[in-house]
């Protein structure tokens, strides 16, 4: 197969610049942002760590996020517990269910950026 991986995600937003900027401060990804040792930035990219990646069409009539979204973006996170108290410090909503979380798996939580798009971020077990 001649795909290496996903190479961006494009969607649009009422504020751009704005929504750029949220994802940069509370997240630390977007163009600019370095998540792997060693890398640089540079001013159209986010050097992302490499590892697993979920790639999942869902049912048009799930309930695993909002019926009139159609995505939900997963990130992989290293210590979700101290990125969840950050985004607490910052005011954002953090949604949490023990049902979420298994051994094999993983552990979870859903935060929603400013337009309201989910956000589920995914620790993978260690």
């Amino acid at each position: 197969m001649p795909v290496l991986g996903i190479g961006g995600l494009f969607f649009r937003a009422n504020d751009p610049d704005a929504l750029n900027s949220w994802y940069r401060e509370h997240l630390g990804i977007g163009a600019g942002c370095v998540s792997t040792e060693g890398a640089t930035a540079d001013d159209y990219s986010w050097q992302a760590e490499g590892g697993p990646v979920v790639f999942a069409p869902f049912q048009a009539d799930s309930e695993y996020f909002a019926a009139d979204k159609q995505f939900m973006l997963n990130l992989r996170v290293r210590d979700l517990d101290s990125l969840l108290e950050q985004l607490n410090a910052s005011g954002i909503e953090i949604v949490t269910k023990p049902e979420w979380n298994d051994p094999a798996t993983g552990q979870f939580a859903r935060i929603h950026d400013p337009e309201g798009n989910a956000i589920e971020l995914w620790e993978p077990p260690v």
